[in-house]
């Protein structure tokens, strides 16, 4: 990145106005009457944690006068479909993120995104004005080209439930993932020792529910993976699957054997039945651990137990222990205001707005490490200090999530939660269900990474 701003200096009617060339924030044009304000669109899912950015547009707008923001916005199950349909209709958003069951490879393969390079270099970005990670920075680089500007951060953490600790008499986990003690048996240990086998659904409850990834990426955990390793090489797009690998299969045995051989996690039915609500077994109470997203955190307020928060235990990849899940924001290639919506970005990332955003969101992890010190700070009965440690640790054992890397995920997930469905239930075995996996998967891919 070059250092610095560049500007250009314009003559306006009898005076001079230095003006920058991204800011679009001139007051006139070349024959000196006032331009129109530029409008930009923020494409968005209709949720209060996402939609909050609707309070930040006056201050935004107050600053860059001659940029109007307007933000459009739907429910989950329809973002990736009308994001679609307003692209093919001309009518594209200018901003958005990956909020639907598509990612970051799906939209750049399929040519949706804006190369913004050339916008940061004029402009002299560096990630470290805004305290985000070199390394979280570069998740959204292909080729050297950045097509993302990171938001927020989520990582993989445990969450467990103090008071069954307390009754169970065993030790709280450590938020250390320097500490060798804390492995994966051990978690299953506890587990045991936290679960409670009754038909009583009243009495019921399980030592750990292990929502680590998606359901193709838990194998990662285990030192398996279900794609070939040129996958992050050819835009996420795998050359092989291996679901038919000794070790794949395995982890697999070892991830659902929880559930039936070792019966220590809740089985689908369990888990619908307790859930309510916010779809969180965890925030019923009869969960002794949960290894799930960090934005389960923002729920904290709504437990009726306390809290705790800890490391996830070493596995047997020595290298990966959490998945990453960047949000970061995208300028659309047929935007037509690119420079514009860098500006709106811009502002959102900075550290008194990423910190405004933590209360407005209910709870958003900031990619901006200064604003991060107040987030950590943001849940009641758990010490600041706990949640720093744990997420300074799962940035460094992290991989960011398979449905941001892999291209055309929002099928390829699909096919797995319906084929693995008659597993978790506990009405097939895994050996009798990845081969039929296997081959569907490998038609789906020849399909539509042609």
């Amino acid at each position: 990145m070059k250092q610095g701003k560049r500007k250009v200096i314009y003559a306006l009617s009898l005076t001079l106005a230095s003006v920058s060339v991204l800011s679009a924030c001139s007051d006139a044009d070349s024959n000196g009457k006032r331009s129109e304000p530029v409008t930009i669109t923020h494409y968005t899912i209709d949720s209060p944690d996402r939609t909050f950015v609707e309070k930040l547009i006056p201050d935004f707008e107050k600053k860059h006068p001659n940029i109007k923001v307007k933000v459009t916005k739907t429910p989950y199950e329809q973002f990736d479909s009308k994001l679609q349909s307003s692209i093919a209709a001309n009518n594209s958003p200018d901003v958005t993120s990956h909020w639907g069951y598509g990612g970051f490879m799906e939209y750049y393969n399929k040519g949706m995104l804006a190369d913004l390079s050339s916008i940061m270099q004029a402009d002299g970005f560096k990630a470290s004005d805004y305290s985000i990670p070199d390394d979280v920075m570069n998740i959204y680089k292909v080729n050297g080209k950045s097509y993302g500007i990171p938001l927020n951060s989520y990582v993989t953490v445990m969450l467990y439930n103090k008071d069954l600790f307390d009754k169970a008499g065993l030790a709280y986990p450590p938020t250390d993932y320097n500490d060798k003690s804390w492995t994966y048996d051990k978690m299953v240990e506890y587990a045991a020792k936290l679960t409670v086998d009754s038909k009583d659904m009243n009495k019921a409850q399980y030592g750990l529910d292990f929502g680590w990834g998606e359901r193709d990426q838990k194998p990662q955990y285990f030192g398996a993976n279900v794609y070939s390793d040129d996958t992050w090489k050819n835009g996420g797009k795998p050359s092989a699957i291996n679901l038919n690998k000794p070790e794949v299969i395995e982890a697999y045995k070892k991830i659902y054997g929880l559930i039936w051989d070792k019966k220590v996690s809740p089985t689908p039915a369990f888990s619908k039945s307790v859930s309510g609500q916010f779809g969180d077994p965890f925030l019923s109470g009869k969960i002794g651990m949960s290894v799930v997203g960090s934005w389960s955190l923002a729920a904290s307020s709504e437990f009726n137990f306390k809290v705790g928060v800890a490391a996830v235990p070493q596995g047997p990849n020595e290298k990966i222990r959490s998945v990453l899940y960047v949000d970061p924001l995208f300028v659309l290639k047929d935007s037509k205001h690119p420079k514009e919506a860098y500006e709106w970005i811009k502002y959102l990332i900075t550290t008194d707005v990423q910190e405004k955003s933590i209360e407005l969101s209910g709870g958003n992890p900031p990619v901006n490490q200064k604003a991060a010190e107040k987030y950590y700070g943001n849940f009641e009965g758990i010490d600041p200090k706990l949640i720093k440690q744990v997420y300074e640790g799962a940035y460094k054992n992290g991989f960011e999530s398979y449905n941001h890397m892999i291209s055309n995920y929002s099928q390829i997930n699909e096919l797995f939660i319906n084929e693995l469905a008659s597993v978790e239930n506990g009405d097939k075995k895994v050996e009798e269900a990845l081969p039929g996996i296997q081959d569907k998967l490998t038609k789906l891919l020849e399909r539509v990474n042609k």
